[in-house]
């Protein structure tokens, strides 16, 4: 709802602005980017095929194509050496580095409850399965 200073054309320019968290979110929230960031901040400068074989089941254009959008975002920097062939290396640059703990964190998170997660979602498809609505909670 506007502000009484807001006119509706600020209103209506305003809600056509990218919202700066899902523009962010839109980035790291997928599964490759996320793998990506761990791998190079535990490995550091790393090699295209070691970092493919290292985040383990990503193919070499969705690699690539990560890769490239980390590198548009800032997050990760591309070094091409002279020799033949020559050598890529990426590593993440300081703002990727800055991510690494809140991702870390989050990858923990995950790993801590992962069995809570599975239960819930066979809690779920096991209700569904039997035709009954699940229950909501409100708090």
């Amino acid at each position: 709802m506007p502000s009484r200073d807001e006119t509706p054309l600020t209103t209506a320019a305003r809600s056509r602005e990218p919202c700066p968290i899902r523009d962010v979110l839109d980035r790291i929230g997928d599964k490759w980017s996320v793998l990506i960031i761990l791998n190079l901040g535990k490995r550091g400068e790393t090699r295209f095929n070691e970092l493919q074989r290292a985040v383990g089941g990503i193919s070499k254009r969705m690699l690539s194509k990560s890769l490239q959008s980390l590198e548009r975002d800032g997050l990760v920097a591309r070094t091409v050496t002279d020799g033949y062939p020559p050598a890529v290396r990426y590593a993440l640059t300081a703002l990727g580095r800055s991510l690494g703990d809140p991702i870390a964190s989050l990858a923990a998170w995950a790993v801590a409850h992962r069995d809570a997660v599975a239960r819930a979602r066979e809690a779920f498809d096991t209700l569904r399965a039997a035709g009954e609505r699940t229950p909501w909670r409100h708090s």
